[in-house]
């Protein structure tokens, strides 16, 4: 498995930490939730009643899994980004023919070890290529003879936590490892109604808060910080001038909170921006995209809550 500098990446963290949190709005990248426990309270996420995205998706996969297997082809080195317990990449393994590799990208060692574990397991004859990376950097990936088709596979609606202009960036940066009649296929997540939405990240069991919450233990554990998880509160609403949802953790008091030699004042009422979830219209999504990639197809679950669509690489840009 392809590691990361393990010393190098906590001196990464600790600089962007510090300097979000220096920031008149203080924020911590959403990439930082993602240690073993985080990844562990975002699948219980995922099975939440409220959560809909994952069954959304999921009715998505299991109704249209042949015709966007035929969209991907036979013989691809699959590609998945963020790729947790890899449940809804199974389908695609299920489905599709003559795979040559499957490359789970994930910022989490340790789940990641243990899902290719599972994977190896269960597909004894699948070529599983898994790589410990920061997919939101650049990715150097394992090279692969023959020059199969790549597709990267991107569920969830990981892609709406970047802003539209991140989002871009992000995907021209991902276009740098795709080729002629290369694609993508990503979960988008689309406009709704708003109580849908609220529902959605402030669950009944405080399974979403906990997560939100545990960025801060992660913190402490691996940047010696001082936060005291119990003296904030999540909080999460709906941006209609953004159509996003924010993620915040406000602090319940004036704190000061040491980390990496320095302290950090926070105000009672003061938050951190931990995560925006951007929500699309299917038109403004493709205007998003069309810099570097065609929309072939578009699949949505019977409610229009979600979309998952295969993106085709243009090798001529624009």
């Amino acid at each position: 498995m392809q590691k990361i500098n393990q010393t190098a990446a906590n001196e990464r963290m600790l600089q962007e930490v510090l300097a979000g949190l220096i920031n008149p709005q203080k924020l911590i990248s959403s990439k930082y939730f993602y240690d073993k426990r985080g990844s562990q309270l975002f699948e219980e996420i995922c099975s939440l009643d409220e959560y809909y995205l994952t069954d959304a998706e999921l009715q998505i996969m299991e109704e249209n899994i042949r015709e966007i297997t035929e969209y991907l082809g036979p013989g691809i080195e699959l590609i998945e980004l963020g790729s947790g317990s890899s449940t809804k990449t199974r389908l695609l393994l299920d489905h599709l023919s003559d795979i040559s590799a499957y490359i789970p990208i994930d910022i989490s060692g340790d789940f990641l070890s243990e899902t290719t574990d599972r994977l190896r397991a269960d597909y004894p004859e699948l070529n599983v290529r898994p790589v410990v990376a920061d997919y939101t950097r650049q990715v150097n990936l394992p090279l692969q003879p023959g020059g199969n088709k790549r597709v990267i596979y991107f569920p969830g609606s990981t892609i709406g936590n970047f802003d539209p202009e991140e989002a871009k960036a992000f995907l021209d940066r991902l276009s740098k490892l795709l080729g002629e009649n290369d694609g993508l296929l990503i979960g988008v997540d689309l406009i709704k109604d708003r109580e849908i939405l609220h529902n959605a990240y402030n669950d009944s069991k405080g399974v979403t808060a906990e997560f939100n919450k545990n960025l801060l233990v992660r913190l402490n554990r691996e940047l010696d910080a001082d936060f005291d998880p119990d003296q904030f509160r999540h909080l999460a609403f709906f941006n209609d001038e953004e159509s996003r949802i924010e993620m915040h953790l406000e602090s319940l008091k004036d704190q000061v909170i040491r980390i990496g030699g320095r302290e950090i004042l926070f105000r009672r009422g003061e938050t951190i921006h931990t995560e925006n979830s951007c929500k699309y219209s299917l038109e403004s999504f493709t205007r998003l995209v069309s810099d570097h990639y065609s929309v072939q197809k578009v699949w949505t679950d019977q409610e229009d809550l979600f979309s998952v669509q295969y993106l085709e690489f243009l090798t001529f840009p624009g």
